[in-house]
């Protein structure tokens, strides 16, 4: 292993909005520390999830494929699959040290996929006699006759309340203490690789008191998206859990209020390791490559959307960050607008970790576009030959009737609907929250077909039956879930 080969901190978020960064310009958010670490490093503002769900998008940073080369085109799949390698697999085969902590949402669930050991959060998750560290260690440890859930908000839920819980016993506080205590014993002769993944913001919105307080008497909480599309949508709703319908504006407020306060909480959380990190080994600090991310964003409310598995930009779109290490030669604070996705994690830590690339990854390496081991002139070459758009899909989304494709350059986009064909399409610069469908305005249908037929392209060319001849097929009984190539993983396994 190279002297200067960076430590790698992984870090991911489940559930969080691109917009909902103060970096990203989010009016009411605060995020300090990775704000912060932007500003060391480059900001993407382009960055999405190709299948906007837990498992899939997971699946796509583990092993640097699209879902149609990793197997899922929805949230499904249960089985333990031997992918041709995984990302920790690679860095351990380079001599790194790695750790998961947190919410990892892997199949079977201690399944290590490459990673030298795994401490897991893994929320509701519980399959046969599973039960994860997190809830081990909360029943040794709580301080009363009460349960983790005990605050009677669901898993998927819109309402909001604070945590009922003290802050150190909080599963966002416990995966920053976990990763602090992989930092402490990790060895000392090796980089490491640790991704620390906290369950939040997904529901439940149940931050501490003080993180609800910051937020909950905000009057500049946004109000959410109304698309001119959407009215079928705007419909009264009882289900705690829905995925479509109206809320009260006091609802979205206390759900908003709610989930902000748990990207604060993480963003805090993320300090205290930095700063241990910092403490204890600031040449390691200094030698740090940090990536931060999300599996997908949430609705909150949007279009009378919630949570994700949709193609607009509040669940597909995520935050995507890096801080470089400190003698890495590189321009600080660049904001770069290239469409970078999930599958393009793997190839980025394997190139700042000087391991070659394996055959099987269809994403691509982001430091070219931030300069890194080329000249200005590279630099700008690699920005103009960067993928033109990203295609992404979730076959039966939370109602089967509503599974979608999408692809954008994150400048247009089109939804396409393979039960109904069913067409959206927005101009994003104009038109941030998708409210205003221009499908069928004369003034753009050179554009729409455009986009309709590289969907096709896309479809025929992977050998799934929504493309045929250069047109999109809707598919009025449903789309296939799983492509074939997840039967060839299992097979493999």
């Amino acid at each position: 292993m190279a002297k200067n080969c960076p430590n790698i901190l992984f870090i991911m978020t489940d559930q969080h909005r691109g917009d909902c960064l103060g970096c990203a310009g989010h009016p009411v958010v605060e995020t300090p520390y990775l704000d912060q670490l932007a500003s060391e490093g480059v900001l993407f503002r382009r960055a999405y999830t190709s299948v906007p769900a837990c498992l899939p998008a997971r699946m796509a940073i583990i092993t640097g494929m699209d879902q149609w080369n990793h197997g899922r085109l929805t949230m499904t799949g249960s089985d333990a699959l031997n992918f041709p390698t995984t990302l920790m697999a690679e860095l351990a085969k380079a001599g790194y040290h790695t750790q998961g902590v947190g919410k990892m949402h892997f199949f079977p669930q201690r399944l290590l996929y490459g990673f030298h050991n795994m401490v897991l959060d893994e929320s509701g998750r519980r399959y046969g006699d599973f039960v994860s560290d997190y809830h081990e260690w909360f029943d040794e440890h709580k301080e009363g006759a009460y349960d983790y859930r005990d605050h009677s908000i669901d898993w998927n839920s819109w309402m909001a309340r604070p945590s009922h819980l003290p802050e150190h016993l909080h599963p966002t506080y416990w995966t920053a203490s976990e990763a602090i205590k992989f930092l402490k014993h990790r060895d000392p002769t090796k980089p490491f690789f640790l991704w620390m993944s906290f369950a939040r913001p997904h529901s439940p919105y149940d931050p501490p008191q003080v993180y609800w307080d910051m937020y909950i008497n905000n009057p500049d909480i946004p109000k959410p998206y109304i698309g001119d599309w959407a009215a079928e949508f705007d419909y009264p709703t009882f289900d705690v859990n829905a995925s479509f319908g109206r809320r009260s504006e006091r609802e979205i407020h206390r759900a908003r209020a709610g989930y902000y306060g748990n990207i604060t909480f993480i963003d805090h959380q993320i300090g205290r390791v930095l700063y241990e990190l910092q403490r204890r080994e600031p040449e390691e600090y200094d030698n740090t490559l940090i990536l931060f991310c999300s599996d997908h964003g949430d609705m909150l409310g949007d279009h009378h959307h919630w949570r994700k598995t949709y193609a607009y930009e509040g669940s597909s779109r995520v935050p995507f960050l890096i801080r470089f290490p400190k003698h890495w030669q590189l321009p600080r604070g660049q904001v770069l607008d290239q469409v970078v996705e999930l599958r393009d994690i793997m190839p980025t830590l394997l190139d700042a970790a000087g391991v070659e690339i394996p055959e099987s990854v269809d994403g691509l390496s982001v430091l070219p576009l931030c300069g890194k081991s080329t000249t200005a002139t590279g630099k700008e070459e690699a920005q103009r030959k960067w993928r033109p758009f990203i295609q992404g899909e979730h076959s039966i989304s939370n109602d089967p009737t509503w599974g979608n494709q999408w692809i954008t350059d994150g400048r247009e986009k089109y939804v396409w609907f393979h039960h109904t064909g069913r067409e959206l399409f927005f101009n994003l610069p104009d038109d941030p929250g998708e409210c205003h469908d221009l499908h069928a305005d004369p003034i753009w249908q050179e554009r729409v077909e455009v986009w309709r037929r590289r969907l096709a392209e896309i479809n025929e060319r992977r050998g799934d039956p929504r493309g045929r001849g250069g047109k999109l097929v809707p598919q009025p009984q449903g789309a296939m879930r799983l492509s074939p190539n997840y039967q060839r993983w299992k097979e493999r396994a």
